[in-house]
């Protein structure tokens, strides 16, 4: 006996497919953006005098960068893979670009930060030949590294903007500032965490000037999205992002009102700003999912972009 005929369309169903990538890429891109952020800091502490903020910085920059490394890696799925894309350098690949630009901030910040734990070495050690080279290249590499920090930082936005995510693609005139905000928002959050209130100027500096950056740059990017907002303002994504904007906004105001006067009120606001930046890199990673579930999110964006050459045409 002939089964009755299902009939069914393409109507309603995914035109995309979601992306590969996993949740371990957000952290990807965090842990980046605080080893950027923190080698800008650990610079600026250098060249001003702030031994205990130059420490703390440096040591966030490794450590950041280890992490980084460790997530790439593991999302990667093998460790030769990252070895692999080093054989070769395409200008016109974000991911090529990226690769070389961990690969110079990556040897820079480690001998920088490597410099700091010499001094728990016996005396004996401290004054041998290696470990004074070591002390010797410790500012240049730091300040190598804070040179390459905002390619770092922003490298990832473009990585992202340029694959066919509309949640990802529809932003990417605005996503490079607001990672590079949000990246200097955690730097400086973890230097005002990690020393002394009375070194820890810069850090505060570079904190405001990230979080005010970094909140103005999702504004714009709010207005100019279109249907894509939905995704960034509802679900997991939406939850996400409000509490990355409490949470930049109340550290923005702790560093202005607190972070003279405070340790404790210093440390809180960093923290926030910590916290801050990493739900705004899941909130990122959310949305673009998201929008690879829903044709509307593919469609609607086509369209209005044929209707604005369509008119375009027709003025010319």
């Amino acid at each position: 006996m002939v089964p009755e005929a299902e009939f069914s369309s393409y109507y309603g169903r995914a035109v995309l497919k979601p992306p590969v990538w996993e949740h371990k890429i957000a952290y990807y891109l965090f842990c980046g953006g605080l080893a950027a952020g923190t080698a800008v800091v650990g610079a600026g502490a250098d060249l001003t005098g702030r031994p205990a903020l130059r420490r703390a910085s440096r040591a966030g920059a490794l450590g950041g960068l280890v992490a980084s490394t460790y997530f790439l890696v593991s999302d990667l799925g093998r460790p030769e893979r990252f070895h692999h894309m080093l054989r070769v350098a395409k200008p016109t690949s974000p991911m090529s670009v990226g690769t070389w630009i961990l690969a110079v901030f990556g040897p820079a910040a480690g001998l920088a930060g490597t410099a700091e734990l010499t001094g728990a070495l016996p005396p004996r050690v401290r004054r041998s030949w290696p470990v004074r080279l070591l002390d010797a290249l410790a500012r240049p590499a730091g300040l190598g590294a804070a040179a390459t920090a905002p390619a770092l930082c922003t490298y990832t936005a473009v990585l992202f903007s340029h694959t066919a995510v509309p949640g990802w693609n529809e932003v990417r005139d605005e996503l490079p500032f607001v990672f590079a905000g949000s990246a200097a928002a955690s730097g400086g959050g973890f230097g005002m965490l990690a020393a002394p209130v009375a070194e820890a100027g810069p850090a505060r500096a570079f904190a405001v000037l990230g979080a005010a950056g970094e909140l103005v740059a999702g504004k714009i990017m709010e207005r100019r999205m279109g249907i894509i907002r939905e995704a960034y303002e509802h679900g997991h994504a939406g939850r996400l992002r409000k509490a990355s904007e409490a949470c930049t906004a109340a550290g923005l105001a702790g560093t202005l009102l607190l972070g003279r006067r405070s340790r404790a009120g210093a440390a809180a606001s960093g923290l926030a700003l910590l916290a801050g930046s990493l739900l705004q890199r899941l909130s990122v990673f959310e949305a673009g999912v998201e929008t690879t579930k829903d044709p509307r999110y593919v469609v609607v964006p086509q369209r209005e972009r044929l209707a604005r050459r369509a008119a375009e045409s027709a003025e010319a």
